[in-house]
């Protein structure tokens, strides 16, 4: 999940915890609003006016970003909630304890000790993938293959992104960016890989968007990854994009971003019924960012650090 419209399939996760228990751990406490207590352990990655963007470390942190999460999901877009989620008015599943969540908080919307969180993107790192039930974006690609065949390098998916509408801008990226990038330099990732959707589950109303990404970012041998079998889609050879610009433009910001600074979009789709979208699979290799986009956010991560 890639792009503020995107989302990833509903694999339902095996985690060994008792069913009650894990009920009980879904059941709302934070605040209504996806607000959370500052906590002031919690490092700033970077500040752009009123906005900053820093990691969770908290629990109710945590169930904000779920709280979001099931706005933009469930309430604005065309997700179907299960009874449980329903209930809690939470996206939350059996990843989300061995993620790290990316938060951005509008500092100025900030009150009685609470910060409103506005953005969020869910990371998990290979380590922690090996004590979960693995990669959730394993569910719709064959991820296992792809870790394989490079043993020497760290993975990092990213996932669960959303925004507010009324954050859906330039500076909002930017901050999402430079979260993910310190995150990247700290834990020293080599590859960076996730899932992307496209509004819809009709693969040939989104021809043009698919074939311009086919087209334009195709995967070599070493980072090529099909879908699962079963739910792989494949765009037939002889389809290319009418209106390239257009397509391009249609694209949710965070998959454009990727496509500019060098992602790789894999050849097949996956139709998600659930969340009524289309998913591609997008990798991108740490060595492959263009220097341009390093320059801009700093070697060290410091171009909008607080």
């Amino acid at each position: 999940m890639l792009g503020f419209a995107a989302t990833v399939s509903p694999r339902t996760a095996r985690t060994g915890e008792p069913l009650a228990k894990r009920v009980l751990s879904l059941i709302p406490s934070a605040p209504r609003g996806f607000a959370a207590p500052l906590d002031p352990r919690a490092p700033v990655l970077g500040r752009l006016g009123g906005l900053e963007v820093r990691l969770a470390r908290t629990r109710a942190e945590i169930r904000a970003a779920q709280e979001l999460r099931f706005r933009v999901f469930y309430e604005e877009m065309a997700a179907k909630p299960s009874p449980l989620q329903k209930m809690t008015r939470r996206d939350a599943d059996g990843f989300d304890r061995f993620c790290d969540h990316l938060l951005v908080f509008d500092r100025a919307r900030a009150g009685e000790g609470a910060d409103q969180i506005v953005g969020t993107y869910r990371l998990l790192r290979q380590s922690a993938a090996g004590r979960s039930p693995g990669f959730y974006t394993a569910g719709e690609f064959e991820i296992d293959r792809l870790v394989a065949r490079h043993p020497g390098l760290r993975f990092l998916e990213l996932g669960r992104s959303c925004v507010l509408p009324d954050y859906r801008g330039k500076r909002t990226v930017e901050l999402l960016w430079q979260g993910i990038w310190a995150y990247v330099l700290r834990h020293r990732i080599d590859v960076l890989f996730g899932c992307a959707s496209l509004a819809g589950t009709d693969p040939s109303k989104l021809s043009d968007a698919l074939a311009l990404m086919r087209d334009s970012a195709p995967a070599p041998a070493e980072w090529r990854v099909r879908a699962v079998a079963g739910r792989r889609t494949t765009l037939a050879p002889g389809v290319v994009c009418a209106d390239p610009k257009r397509a391009l433009g249609a694209l949710p910001p965070l998959l454009k971003g990727y496509l500019r600074i060098g992602g790789y979009v894999g050849e097949d789709a996956v139709v998600d019924h659930q969340f009524g979208t289309t998913d591609v699979l997008v990798v991108l290799p740490v060595s492959r960012i263009n220097p341009r986009y390093v320059s801009h956010y700093g070697a060290d991560a410091g171009r909008f650090a607080a």
